[in-house]
């Protein structure tokens, strides 16, 4: 009892005293690090399926769908048509009565809710003007080996659900599904696919050409997110075998491997090919004196079928026309397995300045990331130069046509980075895009600085130049991409995330400790399907870091950093005794500091503080060994951090 009375009575004295020692902050300021520092972010249990580290866990699941896809192109028409046959498994734990598929290509119809969402000055994901849209001719399920059967389904925009007669139970259960549909191909399907016309002919660029399973997973079941542009996909992984028919003079490429080169190309396109693999300069296949001559076709009539397959994978995409020249050269991966990087694009285009360089940025990018992330996982690298301004799909990606030097090194850049984001890390884009664009954008600052000896490692200003357009958004990095504001898209999808992993490598974790964490979630969610959560607990465990605070001030909240110098005193007034150097976090969201101190008999040092001293509140006094008077006390010498008031950075000694 007389301990319980002593402990209350040192508790008055210090509720008496509290308000002359707790840390106070200049009047004005916005910093709370209760809100900063809450104990209960991001800290939702992990469970069977996703545990607390951020692994995938002992009974995570997904489920599967394979794909048979058969089609043909009329380039008189402009149409496709033709049958995908989806075998689809349940491996969750719960029976399904119903399916949801995907019509992604019914957003290109001016009856769309795409459409209808499309302001008058469209944009570059609006869609204005096109009756396009898929037309489903028959949809059939396999009752018996082989026997398919006419089942009910309703069309709501751009989801189908196919109501089954019998269930697909849990834990294994497979079901076949076969649709037949035909679409015209939209001239400009909103920068995701389209019709370039060049004077050798019409470059087709073809994607969401197929109807595909919706994602059920153990986070909301069906995702039935619609198609609206600005948010992207979220898929199934599985095995896609799919035949392209295309007029004779076409050439096709598309994602995965082709299986029949010996039906759709000549002997000579067979030799170059085989050199080409072998070969790290680029191999012309089909040069641009080439195009129109009918000797670089097999046949002279009628049309061909080009067979392709493409395994794991989660979509798959092709590009067709007799306007395309054809180069490729041999990837260099690390386990030694072979692989081809290629480019397909018009005479128009082909000049050193532009396409003709192509393969070896495609060969630069893919080497880099096999090595700095994964390994990449198709037999085939391929850039199209089309009307798509830039867009990525598995093993294939389409880029302008009118690209140059810098412009065409940094989207072929950017879109083959997607084959590690989304493509092997399959996030959720239509609710998350950051976890692919923003990803992409910072894997891209590394790729950049290593391709050709840093030939387009160009200088893009400091953290504190890139600030104001980093905290310009009204809406977090959590938002929908549909919900922000269009104008807002390339910052909180792209660049501030991009930017958030750079504070992450450069000044929170380090190079060695984000590395090692950043490689390993690729591998833990390689092919399946992680959350926010999955991403933030994976680098945390993996650096050995609570970066709570970061996640909630940088991505979830719209928090600024603005950070100062205070004051400096000097103890008992001697310089030469040392220095007391107060700093200041004025705005809501805080980082480790570093302080350059320069003496004004020319020493300079520097200390560098974490991000504990802000945990107590927004100023911190420190004792920096000084010899004689300070000239200047600066925080963030070297402007690696987003500071959106660089000016009260500084402090200067008052001129005697």
């Amino acid at each position: 009892m007389k301990k319980i009375a002593l402990w209350a009575g040192l508790w008055v004295l210090s509720l008496a005293s509290f308000a002359q020692t707790a840390p106070s902050s200049t009047p004005g300021s916005k910093y709370d690090p209760l809100a900063l520092f809450h104990p209960l972010f991001n800290m939702q249990p992990g469970n069977d399926y996703r545990t607390g580290s951020g692994a995938p866990g002992p009974r995570y699941w997904q489920n599967r769908s394979d794909y048979q896809i058969n089609v043909t192109l009329d380039d008189q028409q402009n149409t496709i048509t033709g049958e995908v046959t989806i075998t689809y498994k349940n491996n969750s734990p719960e029976t399904l009565p119903y399916l949801w598929l995907q019509l992604d290509q019914n957003a290109f119809s001016d009856t769309s809710r795409a459409s209808k969402t499309t302001p008058i000055s469209g944009g570059r994901f609006g869609n204005l003007g096109f009756s396009g849209g898929l037309t489903i001719t028959s949809v059939t399920v396999e009752e018996g080996k082989g026997k398919f059967t006419t089942i009910p389904y309703t069309i709501t925009d751009t989801r189908m659900q196919v109501r089954l007669t019998e269930p697909v139970k849990a834990n294994g259960d497979v079901v076949k599904v076969k649709v037949a549909y035909s679409f015209k191909i939209p001239e400009y399907g909103s920068d995701r696919m389209g019709q370039l016309k060049r004077k050798d002919g019409i470059i087709y660029e073809v994607a969401q050409w197929y109807p595909r399973m919706c994602v059920y997973d153990d986070i909301e079941g069906w995702n039935v997110l619609p198609y609206l542009g600005a948010g992207e996909f979220y898929l199934d992984y599985g095995d896609y075998e799919y035949t392209v028919t295309a007029p004779w003079n076409h050439i096709v490429v598309g994602s995965g491997e082709l299986l029949n080169p010996n039906d759709v190309l000549t002997a000579e396109q067979l030799k170059r090919l085989d050199q080409a693999r072998k070969s790290d300069k680029t191999v012309i296949i089909r040069g641009k004196d080439e195009v129109n001559n009918p000797d670089t076709r097999p046949k002279r009539t009628g049309t061909l079928t080009w067979k392709f397959r493409c395994l794991n994978t989660r979509d798959v995409a092709w590009a067709s026309s007799k306007a395309f020249v054809w180069d490729a050269a041999k990837m260099n991966l690390p386990s030694g397995k072979p692989a081809l990087a290629q480019s397909v694009y018009p005479a128009e285009s082909a000049t050193n300045d532009s396409w003709n360089r192509s393969t070896e940025y495609v060969k630069g990018c893919v080497e880099f990331y096999s090595n700095y992330l994964y390994e990449f996982s198709y037999p085939v690298a391929t850039n199209v130069a089309g009307i798509v301004g830039g867009m990525e799909y598995p093993g294939i990606i389409f880029c302008d046509h009118k690209d140059k030097k810098d412009a065409l090194w940094g989207v072929t850049d950017h879109e083959f980075g997607h084959n590690w984001f989304p493509m092997i890390v399959g996030n959720n884009e239509r609710k998350f895009p950051w976890m692919d664009e923003g990803f992409n954008t910072f894997i891209n600052t590394l790729s950049t600085a290593n391709f050709n000896k840093g030939e387009y490692d160009r200088e893009r200003g400091t953290m504190h130049d890139i600030a104001p357009a980093l905290f310009y958004p009204a809406e977090p990095i959590m938002t929908i991409p549909d919900v922000q504001q269009s104008r807002a898209l390339g910052i909180l999808a792209y660049y501030k995330p991009g930017m958030g992993l750079k504070l992450l490598r450069d000044v929170i974790l380090g190079a060695d400790r984000f590395d090692y964490a950043f490689k390993n979630y690729v591998s833990r969610w390689a092919f399946k399907h992680p959350t926010p959560y999955d991403f933030f607990r994976t680098m945390e465990d993996g650096a050995g870091e609570d970066l709570g605070w970061f996640w909630r001030g940088y991505f979830y909240e719209t928090w600024k950093l603005d950070q100062s110098v205070k004051e400096v005193k000097y103890v008992d007034g001697a310089a030469d005794k040392g220095s007391l150097i107060s700093i200041e976090n004025l705005d809501k969201l805080a980082m480790p500091v570093t302080i350059e101190v320069t003496e004004s008999n020319g020493k300079k040092g520097r200390v560098n503080l974490p991000i504990e001293v802000w945990q107590r509140g927004g100023t911190w006094t420190f004792k920096y060994n000084s010899t004689s008077p300070l000239k200047t006390v600066v925080v963030d010498p070297d402007q690696k951090l987003p500071d959106i008031n660089s000016k009260n950075n500084i402090w200067r000694a008052e001129a005697q």
